[in-house]
């Protein structure tokens, strides 16, 4: 432990992402003090308006974590949520539906990354710094951490959390061991505005769920609805929030594609966004009608690609007063849409380490020990499992077994999609997987 008394403990956090911004919360309805510093230069830099899943253990981590008033208003500021899962071919036929109990669903939540930050910094203006980029840290004689920024400012705490994403310069100090894999798969997509015609290219199905499509040589693909209408016409949300009337996203249609590296005809990264849409158009091009029509309806300027990575989860480290949470520590593929659900976990199981130091139940080093042994448990099982057929690698992504693995799974879903009491069994693992109730 620092000089400090554990009352007076000090955090520092490095990031003003999900899982930052919420342990930041936490802290402070403890009664710790925490600073949070991110390279951005406005609250407004922030590129990435597409879309996060928040799942309801999610949901459950974040509510744990933030006051009721923000939790509400990221309740309010979310999307309807989805109530089905649709897995497709590529010409629209049905493998698989699964509905779900909306009920024990709650918390299931579909948000804008963008839109999430801004709520999650609501409260936070005394304690967030932007255009502060970090660039090392010092241990200090009396236990403490300094932070240095490239301003050339700098900060001391008792703990310093790295939250500062994939690219983590913590971690690159702290972690110089961790590392992180090219899957070979890359993705790209786009969005555009739900309107009578984009709408009536969906079915209800599609329209009200999540849809996958799984198509030859491993391609696979994602389309999803966001409607947020009914929050900007609510009264209650403009009675308390009117200044959140402008951050309500728009309803949208979002897409995306993914494949092996090796089956594109270029790499995506050396394509402006015309050309990215250009390429989406030529790999559809025998898809359905509908998905090509959408695609030419996307608006180029939300055109994203990004080659997916994953870390590898490390082995268990020498803990001290400098940790680290979210993709900082544990980079994962979108394949289960659990990064920022495990962000968030991490914040509320760090948070409540931290306030057995604060209350003198635990030595600050034991504290932060107990939560990496435990972050890196569940973490490491998130990371494996996100991986799956997302490897360019698996055979999926070759010609001919390919082929023959797609069949076969096609199959599955049909004869689980046929028989009701396997649908349901399916759809309670799912659920449970997603933390429902």
């Amino acid at each position: 432990m620092t000089s400090s008394t554990p009352a007076s403990l000090r955090v520092i956090i490095i990031g003003a992402g999900t899982g930052g911004l919420a342990l930041a919360h936490a802290l402070i309805q403890a009664g710790i003090n925490v600073r949070v510093f991110e390279r951005d230069r406005t609250k407004q830099n922030e590129r990435g308006g597409y879309r996060v899943g928040i799942s309801p253990a999610g949901s459950r981590a974040l509510k744990a974590c933030v006051p009721a008033s923000v939790y509400d208003l990221f309740v309010a500021t979310s999307a309807r949520p989805p109530r089905t899962f649709n897995m497709l071919t590529e010409n629209f036929e049905e493998l698989l539906c699964m509905t779900f109990d909306t009920d024990a669903m709650d918390g299931e939540h579909n948000v804008i990354r963008q839109t999430l930050r801004r709520v999650l910094l609501t409260g936070l203006s005394e304690h967030v710094t932007f255009d502060k980029t970090f660039i090392g840290y010092d241990s200090n004689p009396d236990a403490s951490v300094t932070v240095r920024f490239e301003d050339g400012s700098w900060e001391t705490g008792d703990v310093l959390i790295g939250a500062d994403g994939a690219g983590s310069h913590v971690r690159r100090q702290r972690l110089p061991q961790a590392r992180h894999e090219d899957t070979g798969i890359v993705s790209l997509g786009g969005r555009l505005p739900m309107t009578d015609e984009s709408k009536a290219l969906l079915t209800d199905k599609m329209f009200y769920g999540m849809s996958m499509i799984m198509a030859p040589k491993g391609f696979g693909a994602i389309i999803h609805s966001l409607e947020f209408t009914p929050n900007r016409a609510d009264p209650d949300f403009m009675a308390r929030w009117p200044e959140f009337e402008s951050s309500i996203a728009d309803d949208s249609i979002g897409w995306g594609l993914w494949a092996a590296r090796q089956n594109l005809p270029c790499d995506p990264a050396t394509l402006d966004a015309q050309e990215l849409l250009q390429l989406a158009q030529e790999l559809t091009r025998t898809w359905h009608l509908h998905l090509q029509q959408l695609i030419r309806m996307t608006d180029p300027s939300t055109m994203q690609t990004i080659a997916i990575r994953t870390s590898v989860p490390p082995s268990p480290w020498e803990s001290s007063n400098v940790t680290l949470l979210g993709d900082a520590v544990h980079t994962m593929t979108p394949g289960r849409g659990a990064g920022a659900n495990t962000a968030l976990r991490d914040a509320q199981l760090l948070c409540k380490k931290l306030v057995d130091v604060r209350d003198g139940r635990m030595p600050l080093i034991e504290a932060i020990h107990a939560y990496e042994a435990e972050m890196l448990r569940y973490s490491s099982e998130a990371v494996i499992e996100s991986r799956k057929n997302m490897n360019a690698g698996d055979a999926i992504h070759k010609p001919f077994v390919g082929r023959l693995q797609l069949a076969a799974m096609r199959t599955a879903m049909r004869v689980v999609n046929a028989v009701p009491p396997l649908n349901r069994r399916i759809t309670r693992n799912i659920m449970r997987v997603r933390g429902a109730n």
